[in-house]
């Protein structure tokens, strides 16, 4: 009888753990196709299932249920991951919930409904925004004017800005390409949409709209915007009742005085800012550092910050990556100055050569906005008809995963946030 049970010992012992979770690893060593694990994430939350994201293990790694689908899947993407086994996964959670350990455990419960505030007409790889939610295989709807002023934002969990100028200046392109058919024409449309939803002039109409954008977040809406939509955005919430527009944008003269009119309590991020009078200057205002800095490509990298993933999760999970060291990259608004933005405003990635703020954060009422500067983490100098950036050539990009890190922000359990 004892001869038996040990038989039956080591036959038990020869056989291997069941496996009963997935894991997605997210670290530099492991994964093969980073932005694509997060569109496996988004895709299993669709299917009403729950994931855990493992804040600062193996680069925020993301734990699912086991099932044969989901392998599928992630080897049908190219998506590198690992069957462990009840024991395992029991072993890992334990190690995340030590005190010892700066980690956490975050559960994400749906997959939020995702909208872009975009011109109908562009395409895909005009936006660094809809280039990594395509890839990723994310699914978003593009909204614009007309569905915002009709409170369509309300079906939304998350919204991005495309690269928009919420000034009516027409991102102040007017001395390079004024003579543009391109311009002319985004002009002319833009003019025409004001005019249809009842409004003189388009600053009025991006104004309009601009408000509405903060009821949103203000309700309890995440809002994510990158390039000249974030100063642009705040810059038109300040200007609120000011003409600040040239004649040749929306034809008659700015108002007299108009700086001193700026009102900075009305704004998400920045204050103190002084507004770029001429029209003839790329540049909507001084909280911008493209025109100031003096950096060099090869040495244009900025730096993610550190939070307590158990105390500060919210940050934690917005600079998930395999790397803290980011390669910088360029546009319209490229940066921001220190000193003009708020106090109660985190900067979460910055350029220590001059002190620049590349990637904020800030609680605006029941809701969340982030600001990343620089138009394509992959592109240093996008110019106006540059080729579209390839993804698939960029599968481990850090700098476009801060993007998805926000996207996935919103899957995230609610907890009572602290004030």
């Amino acid at each position: 009888m004892r001869r038996i049970i040990i038989i039956i010992f080591v036959l038990l012992l020869s056989f291997p753990a069941i496996a009963s979770y997935i894991l997605i690893p997210m670290d530099a060593e492991t994964q093969k196709e980073h932005l694509k694990a997060y569109g496996i994430t988004y895709w299993v939350l669709e299917k009403q299932l729950k994931v855990k994201w493992l804040l600062n293990y193996r680069g925020g790694s993301f734990l699912i249920p086991d099932a044969e689908e989901i392998r599928k899947e992630c080897q049908i993407r190219g998506v590198s991951f690992e069957i462990i086994s009840n024991s395992k996964t029991e072993e890992i959670l334990t190690l995340i919930s030590s005190p010892s350990q700066n980690m956490n455990a975050v559960v994400l419960e749906k997959a939020p409904k995702i909208a872009v505030y975009s011109p109908k007409g562009n395409q895909p790889w005009d936006d660094a925004v809809t280039m990594v939610l395509t890839y990723a295989e994310i699914p978003y709807t593009v909204i614009y004017d007309e569905e915002v002023l009709s409170d369509q934002l309300l079906l939304y969990d998350w919204l991005h800005l495309h690269h928009e100028d919420f000034t009516g200046q027409y991102g102040k392109f007017y001395r390079a390409y004024r003579s543009a058919p391109w311009y002319i024409k985004n002009k002319k449309d833009a003019e025409a949409m004001a005019a249809k939803l009842g409004y003189n002039k388009v600053s009025e109409l991006k104004l309009a709209v601009a408000l509405k954008i903060r009821d949103y977040v203000v309700g309890g809406g995440f809002m994510f915007a990158m390039c000249s939509a974030t100063d642009s955005f705040d810059i038109a919430l300040a200007a609120e009742g000011v003409d600040i527009c040239e004649a040749m944008f929306d034809g008659d003269p700015s108002e007299s005085g108009y700086q001193s009119k700026i009102d900075y309590s009305k704004t998400f991020a920045f204050k103190d800012f002084v507004l770029e009078r001429s029209p003839m200057v790329y540049e909507f205002s001084s909280i911008d550092m493209t025109m100031k800095r003096k950096i060099n490509k090869e040495t244009d990298y900025f730096t993610l910050m550190d939070y307590s993933a158990k105390w500060d999760p919210i940050p934690t999970m917005l600079v998930q990556n395999h790397t803290s060291l980011v390669k910088g990259f360029m546009g319209q608004t490229t940066s921001y100055a220190r000193e003009q933005i708020k106090a109660n405003v985190l900067v979460m990635g910055e350029q220590k050569t001059n002190g620049e703020a590349r990637y904020i954060h800030g609680i605006k009422g029941k809701g969340f906005f982030t600001f990343y500067g620089g138009h394509d983490p992959e592109d240093y100098q996008h110019r106006v008809g540059d080729a579209k950036t390839e993804l698939a050539l960029h599968p481990n990009s850090p700098g476009y995963r801060l993007i998805l890190n926000n996207v996935l922000f919103p899957a995230a359990k609610k907890k009572k946030q602290k004030t």
